[in-house]
């Protein structure tokens, strides 16, 4: 049966973990042969240097900043804006600029390793607005995630597509946080023609992208395909394919979204210290078992709660494993609902495969999703992740993203038919 008749449901439950298919696989790899994380194109192409105290500069570069460099006995890991399964980080950023004074109009690949802009094409009468928003011209911003899925496939072979969309989420939550301290409005764009886009931008199935930000001005004009097709190049220095990833790529990428009315949300974060939150970002390897406040966890809930600004749209439903939070009775919550009491912290541990951080946290979270596009649901829920991180680390609570559990017995545990799409602790 073609891919494009497989529903993503079939590709997620294909994916899942258990007790037994980890014992069986793993999924042990010799780090000396890890793909190549940063794309860098040719040194003829033109580049840009981003400098930090220019605002325009300073949006695009704070989507994907380095932010630390570790060193550890297999070599140095340089950890960015945006938190990523493993490290591995698959996604790049790409930014069309249109009408910003001192820029040339065209579509740039950000280099992250060199903090740079690299002009990959030059604009006349052509753009991304034909792909994404046919009959409208963006006065600004642009920005496509992709994912070069050989670099998160490399070590979680099929299960990457989950860590590759989520990944992605991340990342559009990282160009969301940008855009409020910036003071930029920006709206995600999930349903589009991708499939014409990567064959456009010369990704040869070896990257493809996922979705779009669009901040600045919306005119009515039309704009036409690319005159061009983008010179291909790797985004690492070897590549091994996939079948089952870009099939399930395909078949995710062909399903249209639920729709929402577009609204903006609201947030009253000091942006001096969200900017250095923003910086500081981690993710935590072990707690000390100790309680946040209730106050705390409330207002973290209700940040997850705000609107997310984007017309096409998949329910994110929160369940909350309270362990470890002052005033409130431990047990199961659905959103701030007490579903049923219970210690649950030794349960959650073993539910994530074992992982201390799930059991030791004050809170363990689970995103579950019905959804009707998988692809958007797995980066609406990296997107809520990274407003997490963020929204905790300025509270000055830890946070780590999960995304290894066993499926069937998390579902038994929440008490739910709906799919889980990802787990995440946070703690002290």
């Amino acid at each position: 049966m073609p891919s494009s008749q497989i529903s993503s449901k079939a590709y997620h439950d294909a994916t899942k973990h258990s007790y037994l298919s980890v014992q069986l696989d793993p999924n042990y790899v010799d780090a000396s042969t890890q793909p190549s994380a940063f794309k860098v194109y040719p040194k003829f192409y033109r580049r840009v240097k981003l400098n930090l105290n220019n605002p325009v500069h300073s949006f695009i570069s704070l989507t994907s900043a380095i932010t630390l460099e570790k060193v550890y006995k297999d070599g140095p890991y340089k950890l960015r804006v945006n938190p990523s399964a493993g490290a591995l980080y698959p996604t790049e950023v790409y930014v069309q600029i249109r009408g910003i004074e001192g820029i040339v109009n065209g579509i740039y690949h950000l280099e992250v390793e060199n903090n740079c802009l690299t002009l990959i094409y030059e604009l006349i009468d052509d753009g991304l607005e034909s792909y994404i928003i046919p009959g409208k011209c963006i006065n600004g911003f642009i920005f496509l995630i992709s994912c070069v899925y050989y670099r998160s496939s490399w070590k979680y072979q099929n299960r990457s597509i989950r860590y590759c969309f989520l990944d992605s989420g991340h990342h559009l939550g990282a160009v969301a946080a940008s855009a409020f301290l910036h003071n930029r409005d920006i709206q995600l764009i999930f349903d589009f023609d991708k499939l014409t886009l990567n064959s456009d931008l010369g990704f040869e199935k070896k990257e493809f992208i996922t979705a779009c930000a669009v901040s600045g001005e919306i005119q009515e004009k039309k704009i036409r395909h690319l005159r061009l097709k983008v010179p291909f190049v790797s985004g690492t220095d070897y590549f091994e394919s996939n079948q089952f990833i870009e099939d399930a790529y395909q078949a995710t990428t062909l399903e249209k979204s639920r729709q929402q009315k577009l609204e903006y949300p609201q947030f009253d974060f000091d942006r001096d210290k969200f900017y250095q939150t923003v910086w500081d970002r981690r993710s935590i390897r072990r707690f000390r078992k100790e309680a946040i406040s209730q106050e705390d966890y409330l207002y973290v809930v209700q940040q997850l709660q705000q609107l997310i600004p984007t017309e096409n749209y998949e329910e994110i439903e929160i369940y909350s494993v309270v362990h470890r939070v002052e005033g409130m009775t431990p047990g199961l919550y659905r959103g701030t609902h007490l579903v049923k009491t219970g210690n649950f912290s030794e349960k959650t541990g073993y539910l994530c495969i074992n992982q201390a951080i799930a059991r030791d946290g004050a809170v363990t979270l689970f995103f579950v999703s019905d959804y009707l596009n998988y692809q958007t649901a797995m980066q609406i829920a990296g997107f809520l992740g990274q407003r997490l991180y963020l929204t905790s680390n300025y509270l000055g609570i830890q946070c780590s993203g999960i995304g290894a559990y066993y499926d069937d017995e998390t579902q038994e545990l929440l008490e739910t038919n709906k799919d889980v799409l990802y787990g995440m602790v946070i703690g002290i």
